[in-house]
């Protein structure tokens, strides 16, 4: 069954925190907690604060294949391998007619077990990340309330937190001083927001409704863990099919916020069955199957921050930046992120270099390979673009495109793929 409430026996809600450390880590998600454990092996002293107790619900739960070396560098391989997480082989795509293209086929184009990946429920995944970031020396703190960033002048230099002890409820105002300071607090981008740094795309306004159900209708054998995107008549709207464990899929619907949310007093529910109406394919495999919770809501979707890093201080995952879900690509840019901003961290130690500089040289690397995503999301939702009779043009591209939906993003062979593209960008009103 999903989690979508945090535990009462958090293992980590009464977690002792010290006066400093040499790195503060805010948001204990895949980029926070994949950054603290990468210093602490580094012999860092980490501090990880995460406002909720965990496990904790979180939607976004399919793996790319290019997932695979951060997990391996985390020590996870053997964990993931033997956990109840389906195995993910391919991702298919369903066009607005209904017809079911080919799966992408991963181990088609990687003679390599990394081809295979996972669909995770996130609070158990979140927290088998935490649990082994502590194994490797970071400090985790749940229930930890961060009311402010220190600075002094430019830089940061500490955190002001109100920690919640124990079941009682008491809490307590702290102030705790650090050499660095790593946002990783997701879509709330804390510090972004603060530093009025963040800037949303204006033709990538979307927003999504979805829930999970039991006993939807899944595919056999190799295909039966599958990511399924399902475009709707008209491609106003899209809908995803992720098969979790339990007999659980992860389904939820994506389009512009004007026409998913027109102001007319829809519930959720409502714009769910409006849009499932007009997926007859997603209608199909859900129609006998068993919603077991609520509809939720996320509005406004893709942002970035103007910068990646300043001094003292480093925003990372949805911290720094977000972008539309149709691509699977947010644990893979949380991943990259984390690590990206940890190595750059601990060589800015070993140089007594903590400027802005120096722990944001990743930026351009990394903002590169977020943006091919967002090129390609363009493609997507462009109303007279069709995937199928470009690479029917230009066969020679598709395995760019397979590169970046396994989230091979950070390298330069790509671009000449949006070259061939064009100006493939999607009207405003979108």
């Amino acid at each position: 069954m999903i989690t979508t409430k945090p535990s009462e026996s958090c293992p980590f809600q009464k977690t002792p925190v010290g006066q400093s450390y040499d790195v503060i880590v805010l948001g204990a998600g895949p980029a926070g907690v994949t950054c603290a454990t990468l210093l602490a092996e580094a012999g860092k002293s980490v501090l990880v604060l995460e406002r909720e107790l965990m496990p904790r619900f979180h939607v976004g739960e399919s793996l790319l294949p290019k997932t695979y070396p951060t997990l391996k560098r985390l020590g996870l391989l053997e964990k993931m391998k033997q956990s109840a997480f389906p195995k993910k082989y391919s991702v298919q795509f369903v066009t607005e007619m209904g017809k079911l293209t080919q799966p992408f086929y991963f181990d088609e184009y990687i003679p390599h077990e990394s081809s295979q990946t996972w669909q995770v429920e996130r609070a158990g995944f979140d927290l088998m990340l935490a649990e082994n970031g502590v194994q490797k020396g970071a400090v985790v703190r749940t229930g930890a309330h961060v009311i402010d960033v220190l600075f002094d002048k430019d830089r940061a230099i500490g955190a002001k937190v109100k920690l919640k002890n124990g079941q009682a409820g008491e809490e307590e105002v702290r102030e705790i001083a650090c050499e660095v300071l790593v946002d990783a607090t997701g879509q709330s981008a804390f510090l972004a927001n603060r530093l009025k740094m963040r800037e949303s795309d204006p033709l990538l306004q979307k927003g999504t409704v979805w829930s999970y159900f039991e006993g939807a209708i899944r595919d056999e054998g190799k295909d039966e863990g599958a990511t399924i995107i399902m475009q709707t008549k008209g491609k106003k709207s899209w809908f995803w099919y992720i098969p979790l464990s339990d007999d659980t899929v992860s389904v939820g619907c994506t389009g512009s916020m004007k026409y998913m949310f027109p102001g007319d007093g829809s519930t959720p529910e409502q714009i769910f069955e409006r849009e499932l109406a007009k997926c007859p394919e997603m209608k199909r495999r859900i129609e006998n199957s068993k919603q077991v919770t609520e509809f939720k809501v996320t509005k406004d979707f893709t942002y970035r921050a103007k910068q990646t890093a300043g001094p003292g201080w480093v925003l990372i995952g949805d911290a720094f930046g977000f972008i539309d879900p149709v691509y699977s690509s947010g644990i893979l840019l949380a991943f990259a992120s984390g690590e990206f901003a940890a190595d750059a961290i601990i060589e800015g130690f070993e140089k007594n270099d903590l400027s802005a500089k120096q722990l944001g040289k990743w930026n351009d690397v990394f903002v590169t390979g977020l943006t091919y995503f967002k090129r390609l999301i363009y493609g997507f939702y462009a109303p007279d673009f069709s995937f199928g009779s470009f690479f029917k043009k230009y066969p020679e591209c598709r395995n760019q495109m397979i590169d970046i939906l396994m989230g091979d993003v950070f390298k330069p062979d790509l671009e000449t793929l949006f070259e061939k593209m064009g100006d493939v960008v999607p009207p405003s009103d979108i």
